[in-house]
């Protein structure tokens, strides 16, 4: 049986709540939707930044919240910095 997901996104630039929603049928697919989410935002708005944090909150059909996913990214140089 399929029901209707919404995945609402939490970032450095507040929150963005998705209200078109996507079919699904198991929780793995919300996970691979939830994981193809963060990836994309990952790779479009860390850039290069050193530290950033997403998250996405999961809704069902009614509006209640049924899953939440988090990425944090840290990157840290272990020697300074050289001009070239």
């Amino acid at each position: 049986m399929m029901s209707r997901y919404f995945f609402d996104l939490h970032n450095g630039d507040g929150a963005t709540r998705d209200e078109q929603g996507l079919e699904l049928s198991t929780r793995a697919s919300v996970t691979r939707e939830v994981t193809r989410i963060l990836l994309d935002v990952v790779q479009d708005e860390i850039g290069d930044q050193p530290n950033g944090a997403v998250s996405v909150v999961v809704r069902d059909d009614k509006g209640r919240a049924v899953s939440m996913a988090n990425l944090t990214f840290s990157n840290s140089w272990f020697e300074a910095e050289t001009a070239e």
